[in-house]
């Protein structure tokens, strides 16, 4: 049963992502499929109220006009405080993808135990049909949630088990026909973030 503080984080959400008319990228399904998904990941593992409630507003920051004041004002310090965990700190105007991606990892590595739960259930509803929908990107997306992955072991073993299985069977897919990745662009890839270029 939704308690009335995760009731009131599902309505909120579901507001802010319909006021922008959010879609899921590949499906075109409303956004709040999205947060839906990663709560019921989050809720299937130990968790509490204020994660649940943060797991439905993980994006309001970063997608919609929605700010962290507004959030502690609705809900609270201590889901504000995670939503801002889980919010990338990097701005889509500064810098390339890789420095943009490794500031947004250094965030994920300073984040709670249970902000790095939620950030597993986002990774995981993300990675599900990414590698059938865009394999070209998947190349890239893969390599960077390997390497987010690595910063996320304070998280839930479970979910952390999960998403390396969904990731590790995500290359492995992309090094076989149809796509014929060859091993040496991962590397090479996964480099270039290391080094930060």
């Amino acid at each position: 049963m939704m308690t009335s503080l995760v009731d009131k984080a599902r309505r909120y959400a579901s507001k802010a992502h319909a006021s922008i008319d959010q879609r899921r990228k590949y499906t075109n399904d409303p956004y709040i499929v999205h947060p839906e998904a990663v709560a019921n990941i989050v809720g299937s593992v130990p968790h509490t109220e204020a994660m649940l409630a943060a797991a439905w507003l993980h994006d309001t920051v970063e997608d919609t006009p929605t700010t962290l004041s507004d959030i502690t004002a609705h809900f609270g310090a201590e889901v504000a405080e995670l939503v801002a965990m889980l919010t990338n700190v990097s701005l889509s105007c500064v810098g390339n993808r890789i420095e943009r991606k490794n500031l947004d990892r250094e965030h994920s590595a300073k984040a709670s135990a249970a902000a790095k739960t939620i950030k597993l259930a986002d990774l995981i509803d993300n990675l599900r049909s990414l590698v059938t929908h865009d394999p070209d990107f998947a190349k890239t997306y893969l390599v960077e949630k390997r390497l987010l992955l690595g910063v996320l072991k304070e998280g839930d073993a479970t979910l952390w088990r999960q998403a390396e299985i969904i990731i590790n069977d995500g290359l492995q897919r992309l090094h076989h026909p149809p796509h014929n990745v060859p091993s040496s662009w991962f590397q090479g890839t996964e480099q270039a973030y290391l080094a930060g270029n």
